[in-house]
């Protein structure tokens, strides 16, 4: 049986070598810290609610559109494509939590929205996933995580647009 020191050492910073450039070696950090954090949430969201991440990430943006979004809007929010944002909405639909409209102006477009079950349930599920990430982020000192914070806003504005 593996345990999880031996998984952590194939991350993808294993690739570095010691003469890579330091923009290289800062990638591979932020994104072997992105996917440590994105297994654990994906672990605890399908253990404890049997929910998909990217299934969750949809029903976190229709809570925050309120009234719902049309599919192409989830698409590009979710940076998938159509065909992907239609099976998760399938997938929601057929368990009560998100529900199909028209688009009055549009015959063509519909838009999704959560249910109040799928509200509920998102809410329960969204508390429990801000305490997760508390709980990974918690280790490190709040003034850390708070520096560690405004030098990745300062990394995002330097990013050019897309």
């Amino acid at each position: 049986m593996m345990d999880d020191r031996t998984d952590i050492a194939l991350d993808p910073e294993t690739r570095l070598a010691h003469d890579d450039h330091d923009a290289l070696r800062l990638w591979l950090r932020m994104l072997t810290c992105t996917m440590l954090v994105e297994r654990h949430i994906k672990a605890r969201l399908k253990r404890r609610f049997g929910m998909s991440l990217p299934r969750f990430d949809l029903m976190a943006q229709l809570e925050r559109a309120g009234e719902g979004l049309r599919m192409s809007e989830l698409s590009k929010r979710l940076m998938v494509s159509g065909g992907n944002v239609t099976s998760l909405v399938d997938q929601l639909a057929g368990e009560g939590l998100v529900e199909r409209r028209d688009v009055p102006s549009d015959r063509r477009a519909s838009a999704v929205r959560l249910t109040p079950e799928g509200r509920e349930a998102f809410l329960a599920m969204a508390r429990e996933h801000e305490a997760w990430i508390v709980e990974l982020t918690g280790a490190m000192p709040e003034a850390d995580r708070n520096g560690l914070y405004q030098l990745l806003g300062r990394f995002k504005r330097s990013l050019p647009a897309l």
